[in-house]
């Protein structure tokens, strides 16, 4: 069951606007170090669900970790070879949207080797640019 809001039917968003950068999640709040975005998108529930898999995998069941984003937002397609018009299409998938400076994903109670490690697994399933940060200094 891929993350969505709980209560969904109807809903069709608008597209929105990505500009700026994120005014709130964007410190460590929860755990000890974090994977920070650099660039925006929008992130699908699969994007976050396997950089989940991959941090959890690695952690090897110590430590906890936070997920910071919530896939919200729906967004819809039209099927392929459809004319223009008839109204607007079904929901294709639910997305988070991201600013750069978000922290996407925290982790705690690790030593921070496997913390760095497990992050840039994640990292690698993620459409955008990272940075590993620590509560205490950004690097």
């Amino acid at each position: 069951m891929p993350l969505q809001p709980a209560r969904v039917k109807y809903r069709k968003m608008h597209r929105g606007n990505r500009a700026g950068v994120a005014r709130s999640g964007n410190t460590v709040a929860f755990g000890e170090y974090g994977l920070m975005a650099l660039e925006r998108c929008w992130m699908d529930t699969k994007q976050i669900e396997a950089a989940r898999v991959a941090v959890a995998r690695n952690m090897k069941r110590r430590g906890k970790m936070w997920i910071r984003i919530f896939p919200q937002k729906s967004f819809t397609k039209k099927p392929l070879e459809t004319r223009m018009g008839k109204g607007k299409a079904p929901v294709e998938s639910w997305v988070a949207v991201i600013r750069p400076a978000t922290v996407l994903f925290e982790v705690d109670g690790i030593p921070e080797a496997i913390a760095r490690e497990s992050l840039r697994l994640a990292a690698t399933k993620l459409p955008i640019k990272t940075r590993f940060i620590s509560r205490h200094r950004i690097g």
